[in-house]
């Protein structure tokens, strides 16, 4: 009689509260889940744009862009620049340059 109180006190009062801390735990994974994978896809979008717009300029002008700016002001580009933070290294005319893009609250210094 006094095992099968206990048990019942158990399932009143303690197993909701761990039934609780587990749906509680699963939606904060799920959560954090879904905002990296945004993330990174943010990150793979702007990429992609800025590649794409240098490779339209080098299919346009014959020559890729000397700097990030010259994208922005004559292709459009529009990057979330408080969001991303984008290396652009040019290396030649006629060589493919060097673009990375990072979450800007990965960088350690502002380059301004």
């Amino acid at each position: 009689m006094i095992i099968q109180s206990r048990i019942q006190i158990f399932f009143k009062t303690v197993f909701p509260v761990i039934l609780f801390g587990l749906v509680l735990t699963a939606f904060v994974l799920i959560v954090t889940n879904i905002s990296d994978r945004s993330e990174s896809e943010g990150l793979q979008l702007t990429y992609d744009s800025v590649r794409r717009a240098a490779v339209q300029c080098y299919a346009l002008e014959g020559v890729y862009p000397a700097d990030f700016e010259y994208l922005k002001e004559h292709y459009g580009i529009r990057p979330d620049e408080e969001k991303y933070v984008i290396y652009y290294e040019y290396i030649a005319s006629n060589l493919m340059p060097d673009i990375t893009v990072v979450p800007a609250s990965a960088t350690l210094f502002s380059l301004e």
